[in-house]
Protein backbone atom coordinates (compact mmCIF):
# COMPACT_ATOMS: atom_id res chain seq x y z
CA UNK A 1 0.00 0.00 0.00
CA UNK A 2 1.39 3.41 -0.95
CA UNK A 3 2.27 5.77 1.88
CA UNK A 4 0.75 9.23 2.12
CA UNK A 5 3.90 10.76 0.63
CA UNK A 6 3.48 8.55 -2.47
CA UNK A 7 0.00 9.92 -3.26
CA UNK A 8 -0.27 12.85 -5.66
CA UNK A 9 -3.10 15.31 -4.93
CA UNK A 10 -4.68 17.19 -7.82
CA UNK A 11 -7.60 19.54 -7.99
CA UNK A 12 -10.44 18.12 -10.05
CA UNK A 13 -11.26 19.86 -13.29
CA UNK A 14 -14.77 20.33 -11.87
CA UNK A 15 -13.65 21.51 -8.41
CA UNK A 16 -14.94 25.06 -8.93
CA UNK A 17 -18.39 23.83 -10.01
CA UNK A 18 -18.53 21.24 -7.22
CA UNK A 19 -17.34 23.57 -4.45
CA UNK A 20 -19.84 23.50 -1.58
CA UNK A 21 -21.81 20.61 -3.07
CA UNK A 22 -20.75 18.05 -0.45
CA UNK A 23 -22.04 17.80 3.12
CA UNK A 24 -20.75 15.40 5.75
CA UNK A 25 -23.28 13.99 8.20
CA UNK A 26 -22.08 12.52 11.50
CA UNK A 27 -24.41 9.77 12.71
CA UNK A 28 -25.01 9.14 16.43
CA UNK A 29 -24.39 5.55 17.52
CA UNK A 30 -28.07 4.51 17.57
CA UNK A 31 -28.69 5.80 14.06
CA UNK A 32 -25.43 4.31 12.81
CA UNK A 33 -26.49 0.91 14.16
CA UNK A 34 -29.86 1.31 12.44
CA UNK A 35 -28.20 2.02 9.08
CA UNK A 36 -25.77 -0.88 9.44
CA UNK A 37 -28.57 -3.25 10.43
CA UNK A 38 -30.62 -2.31 7.37
CA UNK A 39 -27.58 -2.95 5.15
CA UNK A 40 -26.80 -6.30 6.80
CA UNK A 41 -30.40 -7.49 6.59
CA UNK A 42 -31.13 -5.91 3.20
CA UNK A 43 -34.14 -4.10 4.65
CA UNK A 44 -35.45 -0.70 3.63
CA UNK A 45 -34.62 2.34 5.73
CA UNK A 46 -36.48 5.62 5.43
CA UNK A 47 -34.71 8.87 6.37
CA UNK A 48 -36.23 12.27 5.66
CA UNK A 49 -35.29 15.90 6.23
CA UNK A 50 -38.21 18.07 7.32
CA UNK A 51 -38.52 21.80 7.78
CA UNK A 52 -39.72 24.92 5.99
CA UNK A 53 -37.40 27.82 5.11
CA UNK A 54 -38.15 29.56 8.42
CA UNK A 55 -37.65 26.38 10.49
CA UNK A 56 -34.57 24.56 11.71
CA UNK A 57 -34.18 21.31 9.82
CA UNK A 58 -34.73 17.95 11.50
CA UNK A 59 -33.97 14.43 10.31
CA UNK A 60 -36.62 11.79 10.89
CA UNK A 61 -36.40 8.02 10.94
CA UNK A 62 -39.50 5.87 11.22
CA UNK A 63 -39.83 6.53 14.94
CA UNK A 64 -37.38 9.27 16.04
CA UNK A 65 -36.59 12.91 15.32
CA UNK A 66 -33.12 14.50 15.35
CA UNK A 67 -32.08 18.13 15.19
CA UNK A 68 -29.58 18.95 12.44
CA UNK A 69 -26.83 21.38 13.47
CA UNK A 70 -23.88 22.69 11.52
CA UNK A 71 -20.61 22.38 13.48
CA UNK A 72 -17.50 24.31 12.38
CA UNK A 73 -14.34 22.21 12.19
CA UNK A 74 -10.90 23.36 13.31
CA UNK A 75 -9.35 21.60 10.31
CA UNK A 76 -10.42 21.35 6.68
CA UNK A 77 -11.53 17.97 5.33
CA UNK A 78 -10.81 17.19 1.69
CA UNK A 79 -13.32 15.22 -0.38
CA UNK A 80 -11.22 13.16 -2.83
CA UNK A 81 -11.65 10.32 -5.31
CA UNK A 82 -9.24 8.28 -7.39
CA UNK A 83 -8.03 10.14 -10.41
CA UNK A 84 -9.18 9.00 -13.83
CA UNK A 85 -5.53 8.97 -14.87
CA UNK A 86 -4.91 6.08 -12.45
CA UNK A 87 -1.76 5.45 -10.44
CA UNK A 88 -1.40 7.00 -6.99
CA UNK A 89 -3.10 10.20 -8.04
CA UNK A 90 -6.35 11.43 -6.43
CA UNK A 91 -8.53 14.39 -7.35
CA UNK A 92 -9.77 16.89 -4.75
CA UNK A 93 -13.50 17.37 -5.39
CA UNK A 94 -14.34 19.70 -2.51
CA UNK A 95 -13.16 21.15 0.82
CA UNK A 96 -15.38 20.91 3.88
CA UNK A 97 -15.03 23.24 6.87
CA UNK A 98 -18.06 22.06 8.82
CA UNK A 99 -20.12 18.92 9.36
CA UNK A 100 -23.78 18.27 10.11
CA UNK A 101 -24.34 16.88 13.59
CA UNK A 102 -27.47 15.03 14.72
CA UNK A 103 -28.94 15.08 18.22
CA UNK A 104 -32.17 13.36 19.40
CA UNK A 105 -34.97 15.83 20.07
CA UNK A 106 -38.65 15.81 20.89
CA UNK A 107 -40.94 16.08 17.85
CA UNK A 108 -42.02 19.60 16.99
CA UNK A 109 -45.78 19.25 17.24
CA UNK A 110 -46.86 22.79 18.15
CA UNK A 111 -47.51 23.56 14.48
CA UNK A 112 -50.07 20.76 14.40
CA UNK A 113 -52.19 22.52 17.03
CA UNK A 114 -52.03 25.79 15.08
CA UNK A 115 -53.01 24.18 11.77
CA UNK A 116 -56.00 22.44 13.39
CA UNK A 117 -57.32 25.48 15.22
CA UNK A 118 -61.03 25.86 14.49
CA UNK A 119 -61.27 22.40 12.85
CA UNK A 120 -62.97 20.64 15.76
CA UNK A 121 -65.39 17.75 15.52
CA UNK A 122 -68.34 17.62 17.93
CA UNK A 123 -71.94 16.47 18.19
CA UNK A 124 -73.05 19.27 15.86
CA UNK A 125 -71.10 17.60 13.04
CA UNK A 126 -72.11 14.06 13.95
CA UNK A 127 -74.68 14.01 11.16
CA UNK A 128 -72.19 14.85 8.41
CA UNK A 129 -71.60 12.24 5.74
CA UNK A 130 -68.46 10.26 6.52
CA UNK A 131 -66.77 7.64 4.41
CA UNK A 132 -67.44 4.41 6.30
CA UNK A 133 -64.59 2.32 4.87
CA UNK A 134 -61.76 1.96 7.34
CA UNK A 135 -58.52 0.05 7.43
CA UNK A 136 -55.48 -0.31 9.60
CA UNK A 137 -52.61 1.70 8.15
CA UNK A 138 -49.53 -0.23 7.05
CA UNK A 139 -47.48 1.55 9.71
CA UNK A 140 -48.80 -0.59 12.58
CA UNK A 141 -50.44 2.47 14.09
CA UNK A 142 -52.57 2.16 17.23
CA UNK A 143 -55.83 3.35 15.69
CA UNK A 144 -57.85 3.04 12.50
CA UNK A 145 -57.48 5.48 9.61
CA UNK A 146 -60.14 5.91 6.92
CA UNK A 147 -58.84 4.66 3.57
CA UNK A 148 -60.31 7.26 1.26
CA UNK A 149 -59.32 9.48 -1.60
CA UNK A 150 -57.89 12.74 -0.26
CA UNK A 151 -60.15 15.61 -1.12
CA UNK A 152 -59.14 19.17 -1.82
CA UNK A 153 -60.33 21.56 0.84
CA UNK A 154 -59.28 23.91 3.58
CA UNK A 155 -58.57 21.18 6.13
CA UNK A 156 -55.29 19.52 6.96
CA UNK A 157 -54.97 15.98 5.60
CA UNK A 158 -52.93 13.23 7.19
CA UNK A 159 -50.56 13.17 4.22
CA UNK A 160 -50.06 16.92 4.44
CA UNK A 161 -49.32 16.64 8.15
CA UNK A 162 -46.65 14.02 7.45
CA UNK A 163 -44.92 16.53 5.17
CA UNK A 164 -45.39 19.69 7.26
CA UNK A 165 -44.98 18.48 10.84
CA UNK A 166 -41.40 17.93 12.02
CA UNK A 167 -41.91 14.51 13.53
CA UNK A 168 -41.33 10.91 12.53
CA UNK A 169 -44.30 8.93 11.22
CA UNK A 170 -44.73 7.00 14.47
CA UNK A 171 -44.41 10.15 16.60
CA UNK A 172 -47.06 11.86 14.47
CA UNK A 173 -49.38 8.86 14.81
CA UNK A 174 -48.88 8.92 18.57
CA UNK A 175 -49.58 12.67 18.64
CA UNK A 176 -52.87 12.21 16.80
CA UNK A 177 -53.88 9.62 19.38
CA UNK A 178 -52.75 11.63 22.41
CA UNK A 179 -54.39 14.82 21.11
CA UNK A 180 -57.60 12.92 20.26
CA UNK A 181 -57.52 13.87 16.56
CA UNK A 182 -59.87 12.04 14.21
CA UNK A 183 -59.46 11.51 10.47
CA UNK A 184 -62.77 12.57 8.93
CA UNK A 185 -63.13 12.43 5.15
CA UNK A 186 -59.40 12.67 4.77
CA UNK A 187 -59.02 15.68 7.08
CA UNK A 188 -57.71 15.84 10.63
CA UNK A 189 -60.22 17.06 13.21
CA UNK A 190 -59.72 17.19 17.01
CA UNK A 191 -62.77 15.88 18.81
CA UNK A 192 -64.11 18.08 21.59
CA UNK A 193 -63.52 16.70 25.12
CA UNK A 194 -67.24 16.91 25.90
CA UNK A 195 -68.30 14.85 22.90
CA UNK A 196 -65.52 12.34 23.50
CA UNK A 197 -66.72 11.92 27.10
CA UNK A 198 -70.29 11.46 25.87
CA UNK A 199 -69.22 8.64 23.54
CA UNK A 200 -67.10 6.93 26.20
CA UNK A 201 -69.99 7.03 28.67
CA UNK A 202 -72.25 5.47 26.04
CA UNK A 203 -69.67 2.74 25.40
CA UNK A 204 -69.46 1.88 29.11
CA UNK A 205 -73.24 1.88 29.40
CA UNK A 206 -73.57 -0.51 26.46
CA UNK A 207 -70.91 -2.85 27.86
CA UNK A 208 -72.66 -3.06 31.23
CA UNK A 209 -76.25 -3.22 29.95
CA UNK A 210 -75.48 -5.99 27.44
CA UNK A 211 -73.00 -7.78 29.71
CA UNK A 212 -70.28 -7.52 27.07
CA UNK A 213 -66.73 -8.29 28.24
CA UNK A 214 -64.63 -5.12 28.25
CA UNK A 215 -61.54 -7.15 27.30
CA UNK A 216 -63.18 -8.77 24.25
CA UNK A 217 -66.06 -6.52 23.18
CA UNK A 218 -67.33 -7.00 19.58
CA UNK A 219 -66.37 -3.89 17.62
CA UNK A 220 -69.08 -4.14 14.97
CA UNK A 221 -71.81 -4.60 17.57
CA UNK A 222 -70.60 -1.63 19.62
CA UNK A 223 -70.27 0.67 16.62
CA UNK A 224 -73.63 -0.41 15.16
CA UNK A 225 -75.49 0.30 18.42
CA UNK A 226 -73.88 3.73 18.71
CA UNK A 227 -74.72 4.51 15.09
CA UNK A 228 -78.34 3.31 15.17
CA UNK A 229 -79.33 4.46 18.66
CA UNK A 230 -77.15 7.54 19.19
CA UNK A 231 -76.16 8.76 15.68
CA UNK A 232 -72.43 8.28 16.30
CA UNK A 233 -70.60 7.47 13.07
CA UNK A 234 -69.08 3.98 13.00
CA UNK A 235 -65.89 5.49 11.59
CA UNK A 236 -65.65 7.80 14.62
CA UNK A 237 -66.45 5.01 17.08
CA UNK A 238 -63.81 2.69 15.65
CA UNK A 239 -61.11 5.34 15.83
CA UNK A 240 -62.03 6.29 19.40
CA UNK A 241 -62.10 2.76 20.82
CA UNK A 242 -58.73 2.08 19.21
CA UNK A 243 -57.33 5.09 21.10
CA UNK A 244 -58.44 3.41 24.32
CA UNK A 245 -57.37 -0.18 23.81
CA UNK A 246 -56.39 -2.80 21.26
CA UNK A 247 -58.48 -4.09 18.37
CA UNK A 248 -57.86 -7.55 16.97
CA UNK A 249 -60.18 -9.89 15.06
CA UNK A 250 -63.09 -7.49 15.57
CA UNK A 251 -62.62 -7.67 19.35
CA UNK A 252 -61.82 -4.64 21.50
CA UNK A 253 -59.65 -5.05 24.59
CA UNK A 254 -60.35 -1.90 26.53
CA UNK A 255 -57.52 -0.07 28.26
CA UNK A 256 -59.40 0.52 31.51
CA UNK A 257 -56.86 2.98 32.90
CA UNK A 258 -56.95 5.06 29.71
CA UNK A 259 -60.76 5.29 29.69
CA UNK A 260 -61.01 6.01 33.41
CA UNK A 261 -58.22 8.57 33.15
CA UNK A 262 -59.96 10.42 30.30
CA UNK A 263 -63.18 10.60 32.29
CA UNK A 264 -61.37 11.94 35.33
CA UNK A 265 -59.54 14.49 33.19
CA UNK A 266 -62.83 15.77 31.84
CA UNK A 267 -64.03 16.42 35.40
CA UNK A 268 -60.79 18.18 36.26
CA UNK A 269 -61.04 20.50 33.21
CA UNK A 270 -63.94 22.28 34.88
CA UNK A 271 -61.57 23.57 37.56
CA UNK A 272 -59.07 25.69 35.68
CA UNK A 273 -59.82 28.74 37.85
CA UNK A 274 -61.74 27.39 40.82
CA UNK A 275 -59.87 24.48 42.48
CA UNK A 276 -61.70 21.37 43.64
CA UNK A 277 -61.06 19.35 46.78
CA UNK A 278 -59.29 16.09 46.02
CA UNK A 279 -61.90 14.05 47.93
CA UNK A 280 -64.76 15.70 46.03
CA UNK A 281 -63.10 15.03 42.67
CA UNK A 282 -62.61 11.37 43.55
CA UNK A 283 -66.27 11.08 44.59
CA UNK A 284 -67.49 12.58 41.31
CA UNK A 285 -65.04 10.43 39.39
CA UNK A 286 -66.35 7.23 40.98
CA UNK A 287 -69.90 8.21 40.14
CA UNK A 288 -68.90 8.93 36.53
CA UNK A 289 -67.18 5.60 35.80
CA UNK A 290 -69.63 3.39 37.70
CA UNK A 291 -69.08 0.50 40.10
CA UNK A 292 -67.39 -1.76 37.54
CA UNK A 293 -64.35 0.44 36.99
CA UNK A 294 -64.01 2.35 40.28
CA UNK A 295 -61.00 0.30 41.35
CA UNK A 296 -58.96 1.77 38.48
CA UNK A 297 -59.32 5.35 39.73
CA UNK A 298 -56.02 6.98 40.75
CA UNK A 299 -54.66 10.51 40.69
CA UNK A 300 -51.63 9.11 38.86
CA UNK A 301 -53.87 8.90 35.79
CA UNK A 302 -54.10 12.72 35.83
CA UNK A 303 -50.39 13.30 36.25
CA UNK A 304 -49.15 16.39 34.42
CA UNK A 305 -52.62 17.96 34.37
CA UNK A 306 -53.03 19.51 37.82
CA UNK A 307 -51.27 21.31 40.64
CA UNK A 308 -51.91 20.73 44.31
CA UNK A 309 -52.38 23.28 47.07
CA UNK A 310 -53.54 23.28 50.68
CA UNK A 311 -55.84 26.27 50.74
CA UNK A 312 -57.54 25.46 54.04
CA UNK A 313 -54.89 25.41 56.75
CA UNK A 314 -57.43 24.23 59.36
CA UNK A 315 -58.66 21.10 57.58
CA UNK A 316 -55.53 20.78 55.43
CA UNK A 317 -57.81 19.86 52.54
CA UNK A 318 -55.83 19.18 49.38
CA UNK A 319 -57.11 21.26 46.48
CA UNK A 320 -56.53 20.47 42.80
CA UNK A 321 -56.45 22.99 39.96
CA UNK A 322 -56.50 22.03 36.30
CA UNK A 323 -53.06 22.90 34.91
CA UNK A 324 -52.23 20.84 31.79
CA UNK A 325 -48.67 20.47 30.53
CA UNK A 326 -50.07 20.40 26.99
CA UNK A 327 -51.09 24.06 27.32
CA UNK A 328 -47.59 25.22 28.31
CA UNK A 329 -44.90 26.52 25.99
CA UNK A 330 -42.56 24.02 24.36
CA UNK A 331 -39.65 26.40 24.95
CA UNK A 332 -37.87 25.23 28.15
CA UNK A 333 -37.26 28.75 29.51
CA UNK A 334 -40.89 29.73 29.02
CA UNK A 335 -42.05 26.37 30.39
CA UNK A 336 -40.18 26.87 33.66
CA UNK A 337 -41.43 30.46 33.88
CA UNK A 338 -45.03 29.18 33.71
CA UNK A 339 -44.33 26.50 36.29
CA UNK A 340 -42.75 28.81 38.83
CA UNK A 341 -45.38 31.49 38.36
CA UNK A 342 -47.97 28.82 39.21
CA UNK A 343 -46.00 27.57 42.23
CA UNK A 344 -42.79 28.97 43.75
CA UNK A 345 -41.36 25.52 44.44
CA UNK A 346 -41.94 21.94 43.35
CA UNK A 347 -41.04 18.44 44.48
CA UNK A 348 -39.18 16.35 41.93
CA UNK A 349 -42.02 13.87 41.36
CA UNK A 350 -44.47 16.75 40.95
CA UNK A 351 -42.53 18.77 38.36
CA UNK A 352 -41.26 15.83 36.28
CA UNK A 353 -44.58 15.10 34.50
CA UNK A 354 -44.57 18.69 33.23
CA UNK A 355 -41.20 18.18 31.55
CA UNK A 356 -41.69 14.83 29.81
CA UNK A 357 -42.89 16.37 26.54
CA UNK A 358 -39.91 18.75 26.22
CA UNK A 359 -37.16 16.28 27.18
CA UNK A 360 -36.07 13.28 25.12
CA UNK A 361 -35.27 11.18 28.18
CA UNK A 362 -34.60 11.34 31.94
CA UNK A 363 -31.01 12.47 31.36
CA UNK A 364 -32.17 15.44 29.29
CA UNK A 365 -34.87 16.23 31.87
CA UNK A 366 -32.25 16.29 34.64
CA UNK A 367 -30.16 18.71 32.55
CA UNK A 368 -33.14 21.05 32.29
CA UNK A 369 -33.69 20.91 36.06
CA UNK A 370 -30.03 21.69 36.65
CA UNK A 371 -30.10 24.61 34.22
CA UNK A 372 -33.31 26.31 35.33
CA UNK A 373 -33.73 25.26 38.97
CA UNK A 374 -32.06 25.28 42.35
CA UNK A 375 -32.42 22.14 44.44
CA UNK A 376 -32.92 22.45 48.19
CA UNK A 377 -33.46 19.70 50.76
CA UNK A 378 -36.05 20.07 53.50
CA UNK A 379 -37.01 17.27 55.91
CA UNK A 380 -35.43 14.71 53.64
CA UNK A 381 -37.32 15.87 50.54
CA UNK A 382 -35.83 17.57 47.48
CA UNK A 383 -37.54 20.76 46.36
CA UNK A 384 -36.88 22.77 43.19
CA UNK A 385 -37.01 26.55 43.10
CA UNK A 386 -36.33 28.90 40.22
CA UNK A 387 -32.91 30.31 39.35
CA UNK A 388 -34.64 33.36 37.84
CA UNK A 389 -37.09 35.83 39.30
CA UNK A 390 -40.53 35.81 37.72
CA UNK A 391 -43.26 38.39 38.24
CA UNK A 392 -46.95 37.75 37.77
Amino acid sequence: MASTSDIQLNFSQNSLQEAGSYKLLELPSDLCNLVESSLDNATSLSLSIKGQENEEAVLCTQDRTYTVRSVVLSNTILIVKSSDSGGNSVDIRDQVNNILELAPCVPKLQKLDLLLRGKIYDENLAGMEIDSETTVSGLSIPFLLPRIELRKGTGLTYEQAKLDIQASDEELIRALKDRRILVINGELRPITPGYLLQILELVLTILVSLSLPHDAAPVDELSSILANDHEVSQTVTKQIIAWFGEVEDDKWKMDVRAVVGEMGLNLLREHRREPIAEDLLLTKWKSCVGDTFQSAISLDLLSGNYIKSNENSVSECTMLTYFPASALSADPAARFAHLFLARPRWKGDEISPFLNDIAVDKKERDKLLLKYCRAIIEAGSVWYTSRAQYNI
